[in-house]
């Protein structure tokens, strides 16, 4: 266990990826801080009882004074920045906040890690919205990045800008940019999969506001955990580099309710309301560098993880009733 006994802190470490990253790191044995604004009752980290297992920082990471505070009390070794303003739709009518939360929260975590010099690194969450419209082609590394909407625009930004830190301070950053992360614990309904489990779960029907031919990666919350995890095993002979979480589950909105269909032996109810605004045709990431860099593939597949995701949100909605 390479991080036993570190020091991680973990922005946005209460919400849906962060949860499960702060249970894997746990695992490994890590002392992990997490950040904290507000937290719903029902959330996976207080299901997970995780809160009493970490140091909790009640900060806005817009402030960049309070990050250098913790990481200078908590003696921190390691940054992983998740905190974000996660929705495309959100975004579009509140790009304003959009812009606040993930272009200067990422340089208050980026000047935060400047001013505290034994931090060992910092991971930087940003996202395929990044690379913008491509065609149908899978996005490298090496692609520009070009968003073009609130959402996208905000992420292209902070990636950009966390590169600019790298290179101009030469301080130690990997980026992460990753497809639709699935699985327990994610209560953004407006979701592809979180509403496909609700509508499983309150025998209702499925909004989709796409006309549900958009193709994305679908990868596994814990898969995404697990790369973290490597990452930070092998921070030092990978700093300074951006990675690609991909997933071979590449599939139309519509694939997707078939694979849940096949995988819970069920019809799942849907209505095609073709709504969305800014929503890219076609997102799938080439994952080959972080699996020659770290040894690093995805194990789950939406045919495999249907049934125990699905449970777990029957279980939820069942106190909501």
């Amino acid at each position: 266990m390479k991080l036993a006994g570190k020091k991680i802190l973990v922005t946005g470490g209460t919400g849906f990826v962060g949860s499960h990253l702060v249970k894997l790191l746990l695992k490994n044995k890590a002392l992990v801080i997490s950040t904290i604004q507000s937290q719903a009752p029902e959330s996976y980290f207080q299901q997970q009882n995780l809160g009493a297992k970490v140091t909790l920082a009640p900060i806005d990471i817009c402030q960049t004074s309070e990050l250098t505070r913790i990481l200078c009390k908590y003696e921190v070794d390691y940054l992983v920045h998740l905190a974000a303003q996660p929705l495309v739709e959100t975004a579009y009518f509140d790009p304003q906040s959009t812009y606040k939360t993930n272009i200067e929260g990422t340089i208050s975590v980026l000047e935060a890690a400047r001013a505290y010099p034994k931090l060992t690194g910092t991971i930087i969450a940003s996202s395929d919205k990044a690379y913008g419209k491509k065609g149908e082609k899978k996005y490298l590394e090496t692609d520009p990045l070009m968003g073009d909407h609130p959402y996208e625009a905000s992420k292209a930004a902070a990636d950009l800008i966390a590169q600019s830190y790298q290179k101009t301070y030469n301080l130690p950053v990997i980026i992460t940019r990753f497809g639709n992360i699935y699985g327990e614990g994610d209560l953004n309904f407006s979701r592809l999969i979180p509403g496909i489990a609700k509508a499983v779960s309150t025998n209702s029907e499925l909004i989709l506001r796409s006309d549900g031919t958009f193709i994305r990666d679908y990868i596994y919350v814990g898969d995404v955990a697990a790369a973290y995890l490597l990452l930070l095993e092998n921070f030092k002979a990978q700093t300074g580099q951006a990675f690609n979480f991909g997933s071979t589950d590449s599939l139309s909105v519509l694939q997707v309710i078939k694979k849940f269909e096949e995988a819970l032996g069920q019809k799942i109810s849907y209505k095609i309301i073709d709504q969305a605004k800014n929503e890219i045709p076609y997102q799938s990431l080439n994952f080959n560098k972080i699996k020659k860099a770290v040894a690093w593939q995805p194990k789950s597949l939406i045919s495999n993880t249907a049934k125990q995701i699905i449970n777990w949100y029957e279980d939820y909605f069942s106190t909501k009733i």
